[in-house]
């Protein structure tokens, strides 16, 4: 039995130093929780939006892994946003955010969609006046932050702290990586597959992808659309079209659908259209499931921070 603990004790971490990808902190200790309770009350309301009647979560959504279930997504008075919403769990870990990583961070993130005309369409002064002019909000304002009046970058900061607590640990491959459980037959082949294919090469580190740009069609060209914002639109230069961040595999399994153009609806249609354009493979049926089979483990657990009173 001894024997046995010391091997447990010593192969876990010799495991997790060896492989591609990293587990999620299973606590996290950075969090402020009152502005994140905070930020999460602000998170869910509408009266941010111009109409008041769009709030983060009509976009990202926690019934959908934080992501959208549409093509776009509808901001106010019903305008169609230009691009596939991208989940926010885990964004955390995003080396750049939005597919074409203009913002450097989740605050700089956050004034995009406060402040874009087809999203929620504020200004930093209507987003003041109205929210000095809620009892509630100017409570929790003084309490947490000991000043009045309310101001943006306090708007921002506390949804700010609410996202950094979206993490999503304990994934069935995150437990694999810590040595604590084993996987299936047909999901430890489908990351031996997901590996030989070079699928980790993009899609690797702690959010499993989000972590680099990428070409979409690196082996065989992608349609391009010039309506959506992809690296060129933020560089202009040509060796950028078609190119994104790569986005995370975590949670795969509720945010369909995929791909910045919302053209893949199921993830064997995903992972088969991924092998076609940047792999210049055709799969067979059994290697798409094996890979299915892969990308269900790195569904986890609900963020805390949704369910903390």
């Amino acid at each position: 039995m001894i024997k046995r603990l010391l091997l447990l004790f010593f192969s876990a971490p010799v495991l997790f130093a060896l492989e591609p990808i990293a587990p999620l902190p299973t606590h996290l200790e950075d969090v402020d929780i009152a502005k994140a309770k905070l930020g999460r009350m602000l998170y869910l309301d509408p009266i941010l939006s111009s109409d008041k009647n769009v709030s983060c979560h009509s976009c990202h959504s926690f019934d959908y892994g934080s992501a959208d279930p549409n093509p776009v997504s509808l901001g106010v008075h019903g305008r169609k946003g230009d691009i596939q919403s991208p989940p926010i769990y885990n964004s955390r870990y995003n080396f750049k955010q939005f597919w074409n990583g203009r913002a450097k961070d989740l605050k700089e993130q956050l004034n995009g969609p406060l402040f874009n005309h087809a999203e929620m369409n504020m200004t930093p002064e209507e987003i003041e006046t109205r929210l000095n002019e809620n009892r509630t909000y100017q409570d929790l304002f003084k309490k947490i932050y000991g000043a009045t009046p309310i101001t943006v970058e306090n708007v921002t900061d506390a949804i700010v702290e609410f996202e950094k607590a979206l993490t999503t640990p304990n994934s069935r491959f995150d437990r694999y990586l810590r040595g604590e459980i084993k996987l299936s037959p047909d999901e430890e082949k489908g990351y031996e597959k997901f590996k030989s294919l070079g699928c980790v090469t993009c899609h690797n580190g702690i959010n499993i992808g989000s972590n680099a740009f990428q070409k979409m069609g690196l082996f065989i060209d992608y349609p391009y659309d010039k309506k959506y914002q992809d690296r060129y639109a933020f560089t202009k230069k040509e060796i950028h079209k078609n190119v994104f961040k790569v986005p995370t595999l975590r949670n795969i399994t509720l945010t369909a659908p995929f791909f910045h153009d919302a053209n893949a609806t199921t993830l064997e249609e995903a992972i088969e259209m991924m092998a076609h354009y940047n792999l210049g493979i055709t799969l067979s049926k059994q290697d798409i499931a094996l890979l299915v089979a892969f990308l269900k483990t790195l569904e986890g657990e609900r963020p805390a921070i949704l369910d903390l009173k």
